[in-house]
């Protein structure tokens, strides 16, 4: 699979949070699971767990969780950046 695609094994929601940290990783490192989720009309929880699939995935985007204060943050790395 290529890094540059967002992959065929994604289902929707993944994705669509792999667009929005697509989108946003160029001004933004760090993102809350419950911020992504405000702006894609979801819950945390679904962002967290749609999540994993983008972090052991093959993709042009790192994602690590990073810290749990007030819910989950990711650290997020475009590659090629």
């Amino acid at each position: 699979m290529s890094t540059t695609t967002a992959g065929t094994d994604l289902n929707e929601k993944q994705r669509r949070i792999l667009g929005y940290l697509r989108e946003h990783a160029a001004t933004k490192t760090y993102f809350k699971s419950r911020l992504i989720a405000q702006e894609l009309g979801m819950t945390a929880k679904e962002v967290g767990a749609n999540m994993t699939a983008i972090h052991t995935g093959e993709f042009d985007v790192d994602v690590e969780k990073w810290g749990y204060s007030s819910g989950t943050t990711w650290k997020v790395d475009v590659q090629g950046s």
